[in-house]
């Protein structure tokens, strides 16, 4: 801590900043010199000392008055005075005017030493509170969620109810529909709220490092595990784990997973000390984990042990009035963002985003507003600023599903069946717009 502390020493004796300058320079302190408060007051102007320390006695501005003229510049910064025996009175005086604390000459070492530590310690609690303050105005209000269609108001209903326990839940739905934001907004209004919440994204990482990344590992239990490495379950501890993508873990790691949600203990890779940790456990997906279930590809037992409390988000295509107050959420954002003037949806393009299936939900609404205050003139928003390469309103498309079926095809071809450049386009993972083209059985044009 002390390495993160500044200390500025104002008297006009300079064996006394000398002497002072140098402890603290050994304790591993910032440290200032000043030989009166005129000169004091200029080095608080460039700079934002946390402790200074005053000389009672001093020509031109006493410590008294300097004390004053600090606190009216920055009540934050601690003043300690030093003064002799005889003088104690002006100390008293000083304390009344917010000084943290005095020493009195000649200097006892050890003393002085303590009265920073404290000061030090002080400075560290309020900085953390600080933190916490700012940490607290981050939560994410429930009710500022963007939705008012009866389905999403049924799943805010469900996080107002799960966030008050410690249960385990699962959230279903399709990509983009906005798993991790109900989970934030769980671990948020939870009694976990001062910790962050920890979040692994399990389909992103590669099956051989899955273990380590859960459960950390110690030196040497690896080629190029060079230093020991807490996992996510050790960094949770008082907190929420998220688990996006539960359903792409192995077998074997399903059966690890389940011993230590049962239990809360767990060892590193390649040691053998047992940790406990205090989490609580918030998966997604976006697969049917009972039909996994069902096909043998997902452990039964683990399956009940994540279904405790389950929230099934709708896809945007089915919850259309939400479209529209979403995008207006989207517009605003991007367009502070952009610096850009906040604009308004015209007709035509509003009836089309109303109309379109939105295969990647949320994720692609969002992407499509995002591209739309890019490339778009003017105040509004119009159709020709939305990269639909058919009009929703098209006559010759009768369902939604055909409607999604074309679009995906249409940008298939457009990226040259570009998988990762397709999937992102449409705001959903590569296994989603597998599982489409399959649904679909669209071919692939040579």
């Amino acid at each position: 801590m002390s390495k993160d502390i500044s200390i500025l020493i104002v008297d006009d004796e300079l064996s006394v900043r000398d002497s002072l300058s140098n402890w603290f320079l050994e304790d591993g302190y910032t440290v200032e010199t000043a030989e009166d408060g005129k000169s004091a007051l200029k080095k608080l102007e460039s700079f934002n000392f946390h402790i200074v320390l005053v000389d009672i006695k001093m020509p031109g501005m006493d410590g008294l008055e300097l004390n004053r003229r600090i606190k009216s510049i920055n009540d934050e910064i601690i003043v300690i005075v030093m003064t002799a025996f005889a003088s104690v009175d002006s100390a008293v005086q000083a304390l009344k005017d917010g000084a943290y604390d005095y020493v009195c000459k000649p200097f006892d070492p050890d003393a002085v030493t303590h009265i920073i530590r404290n000061a030090s310690k002080s400075i560290q609690l309020s900085s953390e509170n600080l933190s916490l303050q700012e940490r607290i105005k981050s939560l994410i209000n429930i009710d500022d969620i963007i939705g008012k269609s009866d389905s999403i108001l049924e799943v805010l209903e469900q996080v107002r109810v799960v966030s008050e326990s410690d249960s385990t839940v699962i959230i279903t739905g399709e990509s983009g529909t906005g798993k991790e934001l109900i989970a934030k907004a769980i671990h948020m209004n939870s009694t976990r709220r001062f910790f962050p919440m920890v979040t692994v994204h399990c389909g992103a990482i590669a099956e051989n490092l899955m273990e380590s990344e859960l459960f950390g590992h110690e030196r040497g239990a690896f080629t190029g595990a060079q230093y020991a490495r807490k996992g996510k379950f050790e960094m949770a501890d008082g907190a929420t784990l998220f688990l996006d993508e539960i359903s792409t873990i192995s077998m074997k790691m399903q059966i690890e997973l389940l011993r230590v949600l049962e239990t809360k203990h767990f060892t590193r890779v390649g040691g053998n000390r047992e940790f406990k940790s205090d989490f609580r456990i918030i998966c997604a997906t976006n697969r049917d984990l009972k039909s996994m279930v069902d096909a043998g590809e997902f452990r039964e037992d683990l399956y009940y042990r994540l279904n405790v409390f389950a929230i099934d988000l709708p896809p945007l295509r089915e919850r259309p009035e939400d479209i529209l107050p979403l995008a207006k959420h989207f517009i605003k954002i991007y367009s502070e963002q952009m610096n850009k003037e906040t604009c308004d949806i015209g007709k035509r393009a509003t009836k089309a985003l109303e109309n379109y299936p939105f295969p990647g939900n949320v994720r692609e609404l969002e992407n499509l507003i995002e591209r739309a205050i890019v490339i778009g003139n003017g105040n509004t928003i119009r159709l020709k600023d939305l990269p639909f390469d058919k009009k929703p309103e098209d006559p010759t498309w009768e369902s939604i599903d055909e409607m999604e079926h074309h679009h995906i095809e249409s940008i298939l071809e457009k990226y040259s069946w570009n998988i990762s450049k397709s999937a992102k386009a449409l705001g959903v993972d590569r296994a989603t717009l597998y599982s489409k083209i399959k649904k679909y059985n669209i071919p692939k044009h040579q």
